[in-house]
């Protein structure tokens, strides 16, 4: 009886809405934090796990060695690799695909690298253009990407490796 009285005051006295139009009250007066996007970039972490890249040695060589780990712990199955043998013995890729609408960037590929071929980028901004086969990355554009950020990927390794 107790509780059915307070509801039908609670009721009448229309606490949630004063309670909601409180939290509104508040928030007109905080300072609004806009981020202009293109031109503003808001901090990411060295942790963020972007777009994929291939790295080289700084003798210019690639570093993936088709052990094909990486093909291997994808839960997404998302890395396609194929390779050859070269005359001095050492194995190399002659295909390195990811398939970006597969990926679920969990970095699983990076973590399972022996040589950190693989790695995320912090890159967050892209867009595929055209049909599907736009999401495939190929070799040739993954390297490329590593070459144009290797400064990045370098710091962002280094930042995170007191953690690892």
């Amino acid at each position: 009886m107790i509780n059915n009285i307070r509801k039908l005051v609670k009721d009448f006295s229309l606490a949630e809405l004063r309670s909601g139009m409180k939290i509104t009250a508040k928030e007109m007066v905080n300072k609004k934090i806009t981020v202009q996007f293109p031109e503003e970039r808001t901090p990411i972490s060295p942790r963020f796990r972007g777009l994929h890249a291939l790295r080289r040695y700084p003798n210019g060589e690639e570093r993936c060695i088709a052990c094909k780990l990486c093909e291997a712990v994808c839960p997404a199955n998302a890395i396609t690799i194929e390779s050859e043998m070269r005359e001095d013995g050492s194995r190399r890729t002659t295909q390195y695909d990811i398939d970006l609408f597969k990926c679920i960037f969990c970095g699983f590929c990076e973590e399972a690298c022996p040589v950190d071929a693989i790695v995320e980028t912090q890159i967050f901004d892209y867009a595929f253009v055209g049909s599907r086969e736009g999401s495939i990355v190929d070799k040739v554009h993954l390297l490329e990407i590593g070459d144009k950020n290797e400064k990045e990927i370098s710091a962002a390794k280094a930042e995170d490796a007191q953690y690892r």
